[in-house]
């Protein structure tokens, strides 16, 4: 096997096994149950809100930290993050200890940037595309699979929410110590760089001359300054903020939402939603890459967008004003299929347009940018220092978020047009 080949597997791995939680799911249902003496609203002003602002300060410091660890320290912390969480949602009770799980949570997912990253200053350029899409596979494929495992295990009655917990535990241990077995990166992209050039007067020496690189900081300023300036790059790294925002807004609250729709559902399909929504995301994102060939117009693109927004806020409505949880499930569905062309279409538009190796620092930025939106949303439309609306009405301001966001992009691309058309008009008559 070649050897790029089998470090993408090595890290498919993990990515795989970590995404196996078949508790999420349920874990609104687990934590409103007979286990633990929470409320509703306790549940979602004390503790999710938590994860969220832990997610964001602490993605920071791991956007910094990672390149200078060189990974996979943090690919570890993962799973050892995963393995703190999980036994204290078995062997807890209090709600400070939920509160502190949540920090936890937030060290779970901010230090995912490492999974994403490891492989680039692991494979030669030319292997991206491939391994990309393994991981992104292999994440998808373990999601799947865990939404499948939990319903049946549901369904069938072998487990109750609780005990679903212990298999997350389990594939979070497995996660953690297969990590450990993943080679070691040898140089970063901006802190252990060794770049060398063959010297011409030295070629008949054999002898080969370190070239002076410009400082790890010097160099972030500068890809982070190249990137940002370019209009491209900032219109659509804008949205990608704003998407990425309102998915994880709409998601981490979407089972509390349900849980007010059918209180007390004779059977709970969470897990099915998620397997069928998980699938659905992945083949929408597939068709994107087939669709965006990098020759669609940037115009067309960002029309496509603009609709697609709007149609998300559409969803997320069908999930709030219905009183059918069944119909609920289909616009939650609905919505993360959406989901899933969008963000693959804004990320090929925000790459096509980077002139340097700078995906890494471009995507870690629109993620911190994209929960310091998710941190308002939080403030504004769930905290009691907010409006502290109910589910139904948090997921109003949520379907209406999109919705906006789609006519402003709508907006944005008529004006270009007639800008340039009118631009167009003054140079043929100068002519």
């Amino acid at each position: 096997m070649k050897e790029w080949l089998k470090i993408s597997c090595l890290l498919c791995v993990f990515g795989f096994v970590r995404e196996i939680r078949p508790s999420e799911p349920y874990v609104t249902e687990y934590l409103l149950g007979p286990w633990r003496n929470i409320t509703e609203t306790q549940l979602t002003q004390d503790v999710y809100p938590v994860g969220t602002y832990s997610h964001l300060v602490q993605l920071v410091f791991v956007f910094l930290i990672t390149d200078f660890l060189r990974y996979k320290p943090l690919i570890i912390t993962i799973g050892a993050a995963g393995v703190i969480i999980w036994s204290m949602l078995i062997w807890t009770t209090s709600l400070l200890s939920l509160q502190i799980l949540e920090f936890f949570y937030g060290t779970y997912m901010a230090a995912e940037v490492a999974y994403y990253t490891y492989i680039y200053a692991k494979v030669d350029k030319k292997y991206y595309p491939r391994v990309t899409s393994h991981t992104r596979a292999a994440m998808f494929v373990g999601k799947l699979v865990s939404g499948i495992t939990s319903q049946l295990m549901i369904n069938l009655d072998v487990m109750n929410y609780k005990e679903l917990n212990y298999i997350t535990l389990t594939t979070q241990i497995i996660a953690m110590f297969w990590a450990f077995g993943l080679p070691k990166v040898d140089k970063s992209l901006y802190f252990h760089r060794q770049i060398e050039q063959n010297a011409e007067e030295a070629e008949a020496q054999s002898q080969t001359i370190v070239t002076k690189q410009p400082g790890a900081m010097k160099l972030l300023w500068s890809h982070f300054y190249n990137a940002y300036t370019n209009p491209r790059v900032l219109q659509w790294s804008l949205w990608y903020a704003i998407g990425l925002a309102g998915y994880l807004q709409v998601t981490y609250y979407m089972q509390v939402l349900w849980k007010v729709i059918e209180p007390e559902p004779q059977i709970a399909w969470n897990g099915a939603v998620d397997a069928v929504l998980t699938a659905l995301a992945a083949m929408m994102a597939l068709a994107a890459g087939y669709l965006h060939t990098g020759r669609m117009k940037p115009r067309f693109s960002l029309l496509i967008l603009a609709i697609l927004s709007a149609l998300e806020g559409g969803a997320v409505l069908i999930c709030c004003w219905t009183k059918d949880i069944y119909w609920s499930y289909v616009g939650f569905i609905l919505f993360g299929g959406l989901y899933g062309f969008t963000i693959t279409l804004a990320s090929a538009e925000v790459a096509r347009n980077l002139e340097e190796d700078s995906f890494g620092l471009v995507f870690g930025f629109n993620t911190l940018l994209a929960l310091v939106f998710q941190s308002l949303l939080t403030i504004v439309v769930v905290s009691d220092i907010g409006l502290s609306l109910n589910a139904v009405g948090q997921y109003t301001v949520y379907a209406f978020y999109f919705i906006v966001v789609g006519l402003i992009y709508l907006i944005s691309v008529l004006v270009e047009y007639i800008w340039l058309r009118d631009d167009h008009r003054e140079s043929n008559k100068l002519i």
